[in-house]
């Protein structure tokens, strides 16, 4: 109870202080009894589910490696239609209930597949190394069942499931800094990587075809190539442009559209290809930088529209402790996306 009139307190006040301000925020926040964040957003059965993040303040002080980030268990949220209620269906796995698990759950993703919802995470292991773990359920909401070991060959953080027309799935992860994918060269750790320096080549996402009963890989991770509009890598001082984290895949007209986080620089950002391992070239931004250090998104089609799902910090002022939130995507009619202001 203390906790929760502390969240209506500091939510009162940081409200005010918006209200005061010149910034308007286009979307309000879907939940705001709990703190979440990078949103998963799917929809199983005509409902829209919601895989977040659990932001809590673990009383961590802040670093660049993201330890105050100390997530311990997921909710899932369900919404019967656009504008709809939001409903919180309690803790669908805890930290604790994972035996590999050592510490940070950080921002999951979902899958079905013949009658199983599968739950994708990053956690920490026991040797504080990010891995990718999956969990399984009969129901959308859980409560999730962890495998007892996590998926051999994965790594690093922020995985996303994509199912292709030819119902082959594929799992996009990895974010550079606290999520460790510089430590991963050729799918090799090195706990003393550095990262990138100016001129150097950018450190790219990774890709790997799931297997048939969607709780491994089947091939070695591959580099997904993200390239400007003159087929180049990225250097690493292209930081408005190239892949940080929160790697999504969508299909759109044929095309298959990756869309990312730029980390430090605070852009959603898109690339088209024809392929789904790759290569990606450079289109655009889909948001501008919100309120709050991290973005993280995902995009549905529901009921003939598109929308994206994100967050910001408009309850808290607090880059940890978010909220999430919801707007219509929308194309052009060469079928790039409309860059979102996210405040008026």
């Amino acid at each position: 109870m203390k906790n929760f009139l502390l969240l209506i307190i500091t939510t009162l006040a940081v409200s005010n202080v918006w209200a005061q301000s010149k910034i308007k925020p286009i979307s309000k926040p879907l939940v705001t009894h709990v703190y979440t964040a990078d949103p998963s957003a799917h929809v199983f059965n005509n409902k829209i589910y919601i895989y977040p993040s659990h932001d809590i303040d673990a009383g961590i002080p802040e670093n660049d490696n993201g330890d105050h980030f100390d997530m311990r268990d997921y909710h899932i949220f369900s919404m019967d239609a656009i504008g709809a209620k939001v409903v919180d269906n309690g803790v669908a796995i805890d930290k604790k209930d994972i035996p590999w698990a050592g510490r940070q759950l950080w921002a999951p993703d979902a899958a079905y597949k013949n009658g199983v919802y599968y739950l994708f995470f990053p956690i920490k292991d026991k040797q504080d190394i990010f891995r990718i773990g999956v969990a399984t359920s009969k129901s959308p909401v859980g409560p999730f069942k962890a495998e007892p070991n996590e998926m051999k060959g994965t790594y690093s953080i922020d995985p996303a499931v994509f199912k292709d027309d030819n119902n082959e799935y594929y799992m996009y992860f990895g974010g550079i800094w606290g999520g460790q994918l510089q430590r991963w060269d050729n799918n090799i750790y090195n706990a003393n990587a550095k990262l990138k320096t100016a001129n150097e080549k950018a450190i790219l996402p990774r890709v790997a075809k799931l297997s048939a009963d969607m709780k491994s890989i089947v091939e070695a991770p591959k580099e997904v190539k993200l390239l400007d509009e003159k087929g180049n890598l990225f250097l690493e001082q292209n930081n408005d442009k190239r892949f940080f984290e929160a790697a999504w895949v969508h299909k759109y007209n044929g095309k298959y559209y990756f869309s990312y986080s730029t980390g430090d620089t605070h852009n959603l950002c898109y690339a088209i290809g024809d392929n789904p391992y790759g290569p990606f070239t450079y289109k655009g931004v889909i948001m501008k930088p919100v309120q709050g250090w991290t973005s993280h998104h995902s995009i549905i089609h529901y009921n003939s529209k598109w929308y994206l799902f994100y967050h910001d910090t408009e309850l808290s002022g607090k880059t940890h402790l978010r909220n999430i939130k919801m707007t219509e995507l929308k194309y052009n009619k060469d079928g790039s996306i409309k860059t979102i202001e996210p405040y008026q």
